[in-house]
């Protein structure tokens, strides 16, 4: 009786050893060494029947023990392995991106820059130092600190377009506008402030822009207040892509047909029917309602407002007679 008691919830094999006679410590002991096939020898002399089940608890027990272990050793390898696996094609996607945006910074302003740039039709690559943080980017990543060269180089920063610092400490988007800056002395950057001390830093710092997102929500948060339908007009037109009228900004290449001409003789609105709104010369400031003597210099700028059919007419002017 004191045996069965014994017995109860232990393993099979120590049951079945003690319907041949052994006693519950000698069963149990029996079991482990078979099991762990040692090769110690029976303690007692077994049965015809005693051997068959001994065969047959070293197969289950040798199988169940491999396929624990097998169980364990996948579940440790095949994360990391699956990790290792679609960070190596993540690296092969950022390696073939051209003209991207890099956004250094995976908080709640980098994630609404994202957003924007996505939905933009702009490809883009994320940085942030914290693993955790990035898990759930639906963009290309690379993590580590993005004041260093190499993990700017993994971002594709040679091949990029434009820059975004930011994180959320002042200090650190300088250091990663002079990184940036000393690799490419070409790339447009922009930067985020958190106090206005820090602006003029930044600019110094090389930022072509300088944004500080607290000021701008007061102003924006102002203008409803003092010219709601003016800024709502502004908010439509910038971010509300099914609006039939948007904003967009035409680089004029060197060999561009209007290149040279007054917007008179261009007759921009004449042909395409969209709306100059200012433009820049080289290097210089942004003026706007220009007059119709206004001349459209090389490598300045447009900015114009029309349909998509008009922006897209006044497109291929604009690139037209260029290679």
């Amino acid at each position: 009786m004191g045996a069965v008691t014994a017995g109860r919830g232990a393993h099979p094999g120590t049951l079945g050893y003690m319907a041949f006679g052994f006693g519950f410590v000698d069963a149990m002991y029996q079991t482990v060494t078979t099991v762990a096939t040692v090769g110690f020898r029976e303690l007692r002399p077994l049965s015809t029947g005693g051997k068959f089940f001994t065969m047959a608890l070293i197969l289950v027990g040798v199988s169940s023990t491999l396929y624990a272990f097998s169980v364990l050793i996948e579940t440790l390898i095949e994360g990391r392995l699956l990790d290792s696996l679609g960070r190596h094609r993540m690296e092969r996607s950022i390696g073939t991106m051209q003209d991207h945006v890099i956004i250094c910074g995976w908080g709640r302003v980098g994630r609404s820059i994202a957003s924007e740039v996505h939905d933009a039709g702009r490809s883009l690559v994320v940085i942030d130092n914290d693993a955790d943080r990035l898990a759930d980017s639906p963009y290309p990543t690379v993590i580590g600190d993005a004041t260093e060269d190499a993990v700017l180089a993994a971002a594709g920063l040679d091949r990029a377009s434009a820059l975004i610092a930011a994180v959320d400490a002042d200090a650190a988007n300088s250091f990663i506008i002079l990184s940036a800056r000393a690799t490419r002395p070409d790339l447009f950057i922009v930067a985020r402030a958190r106090s206005a001390d820090s602006e003029e830093k930044l600019r110094r710092a090389g930022a072509d822009r300088v944004v500080n997102p607290q000021h701008i929500g007061g102003a924006r948060m102002a203008a409803f207040v003092l010219r709601p339908h003016v800024a709502e007009f502004v908010d439509v037109v910038m971010h509300d892509r099914n609006l039939e009228f948007r904003l967009e900004e035409l680089p004029i290449p060197p060999g561009s047909q209007v290149a040279g001409k007054t917007l008179r003789d261009a007759a921009i609105r004449d042909r395409t029917g969209a709306l100059v709104l200012a433009i820049r010369a080289r290097g210089g400031e942004l003026r706007t309602n220009p007059p119709p003597d206004t001349a459209i210099e090389p490598d300045g700028l447009l900015i114009a407002i029309g349909t998509e059919d008009e922006l897209l007419s006044l497109a291929e002017l604009v690139n037209n007679g260029t290679t």
